[in-house]
């Protein structure tokens, strides 16, 4: 998720449209912290109550039209017992698209631990077959790890403009250094005979990593947050995210076989493959493209001892 605008660039025009939407003056009250949050800002609505808006600058002309849809995926949700924040408003000036969301009294999990990935588990079964947009992670993860075309592989692209560009700077990885080079041609190895993906039953969160995204309150998950970029696909998309953040820690070894185990149930080891190298090409991507080259060896190593433990598991 895009970064958003800090309190001190916020234009005036985005507040008149916020109060205009939601019928009520928008204060200012602070920055929220966090990593993905440094975009988020916690406001104050005429009677006192609190919410957190996020504007973000429009990137494109459908940009709307995609946090409509995100605002939708929430609305669906919730009625299902997610625990994601009501959205009060969504809406846009000439340069910004913006959404305005409950503010929860919680904080950002700091670190990731057996309890909160088993909690998290829980939380994600309450995607099973809740598919309600039709924004296909599966088949972009399936199109990110084999390196391929949608229309050579006969799928129907919904590419938003930033998932375009992602993918094209995937498709570079190969060019920074032999040593990535060489994990992205095993990637590509192993999901060279995957067949794409017919069958999006689920919601997909897409983002669910810590500590941005997870709010706690006395080592309880009480919220799941940004979910901007949630579609429909697999659920084990979002587990498979789980894995590559229990690796910061040996005392979550454990709990990652969990992990792999609810995986390879939900889409077997090649789905599981083609999941995993996605999520690693994505980690590959994001140090490189803003000059991080100190964080690339880790995300190597990281990259090679997650497929070493997949194999194991075949």
């Amino acid at each position: 998720m895009n970064q958003g605008t800090h309190p001190e660039e916020l234009p005036a025009e985005v507040l008149d449209d916020v109060a205009s939407v939601v019928g009520a003056k928008v204060t200012l009250l602070s920055r929220l912290p966090g990593g993905v949050n440094g975009g988020a800002m916690r406001v104050q609505l005429a009677g006192g109550a609190h919410a957190v808006l996020k504007a973000v600058p429009r990137a494109h002309p459908h940009h709307l039209d995609e946090t409509l849809r995100a605002q939708r995926v929430v609305e669906h949700m919730r009625r299902r017992g997610y625990p994601t924040p009501a959205w009060l408003g969504v809406g846009a000036t000439a340069t910004h698209v913006w959404h305005l969301m409950d503010f929860v009294d919680a904080a950002p999990a700091p670190e990731l631990t057996p309890s909160l990935v088993e909690q998290l588990m829980e939380i994600i079964e309450l995607q099973a077959g809740q598919a309600s947009e039709p924004y296909d992670h599966w088949s972009y993860a399936w199109l990110i790890a084999t390196g391929q075309e949608s229309a050579v592989a006969g799928l129907d692209s919904n590419e938003t403009p930033e998932q375009s560009r992602l993918r094209q700077s995937v498709a570079r990885l190969s060019g920074y250094s032999s040593v990535v080079s060489a994990l992205v041609e095993r990637l590509r190895l192993v999901c060279a005979d995957v067949p794409p993906p017919r069958e999006t039953p689920d919601m997909v969160h897409a983002d669910l990593s810590t500590p941005s995204n997870i709010l706690v309150r006395d080592r309880v998950v009480v919220a799941v947050v940004d979910i901007g970029n949630a579609g429909s696909g697999t659920r084990a998309t979002d587990l498979t995210t789980l894995v590559w953040y229990t690796f910061q820690d040996p005392l979550l070894d454990g709990v990652r076989r969990r992990l792999w185990t609810r995986i390879l149930d939900l889409v077997g080891w090649e789905g599981a493959a083609l999941l995993a190298a996605a999520q690693i090409l994505f980690m590959l991507e994001v140090p490189i493209r803003r000059g991080r080259h100190d964080v690339v060896p880790g995300v190597v190593k990281r990259g090679h001892r997650a497929l070493d433990e997949l194999n194991a598991l075949r």
